[in-house]
C-alpha cells in the first residue's frame, strides 16, 4: 500500500494519518488524531473498519501473545499549548482486531 503525503483513500481530503501497522491480510490500521478515529485500509483505499473514538488517536499497533490485540494511543488534542495545563487525558485502548499484526513493533 503506497499513501502520498495527506491522502488515505476516500476519505483523503480529512484523513491525517499519524501511527500505522500492518496486518496478515495486507491491511493497514493508521491513527487519525483530528478526525478520533483508527482506520483498517485495503490497498486501493478500501475502507474495511473504522473505531471512532471521544479523543484524538496519535499511535496504534497490533500486539498481545496472538498479535489479535489492536493497542490505540488515544488523548484530547487542545494544541502545543494545551498539553501543559495539567490536565492528563491520555489512554490506551484495547480491541480485538480481524486478523493479527505482522512485523515487528
Amino acid at each position: 500500500m503506497t499513501f502520498r503525503t495527506g491522502e488515505c483513500g476516500p476519505t483523503s481530503a480529512t484523513a491525517v494519518p499519524d501511527g500505522i501497522c500492518l496486518d496478515t491480510e495486507n491491511a493497514v490500521w493508521y491513527a487519525d488524531v483530528p478526525n478520533k478515529r483508527c482506520v483498517r485500509v485495503r490497498e486501493g483505499g478500501e475502507v474495511l473498519q473504522t473505531i471512532n473514538l471521544d479523543r484524538g488517536c496519535f499511535a496504534c499497533m497490533l500486539g498481545g501473545t496472538d498479535r489479535r490485540t489492536l493497542l490505540l494511543v488515544a488523548t484530547e488534542w487542545r494544541g502545543p499549548a494545551g498539553m501543559t495545563d495539567g490536565r492528563r487525558t491520555g489512554q490506551v485502548l484495547t480491541l480485538k482486531a480481524p486478523a493479527p499484526g505482522v512485523g515487528w513493533p
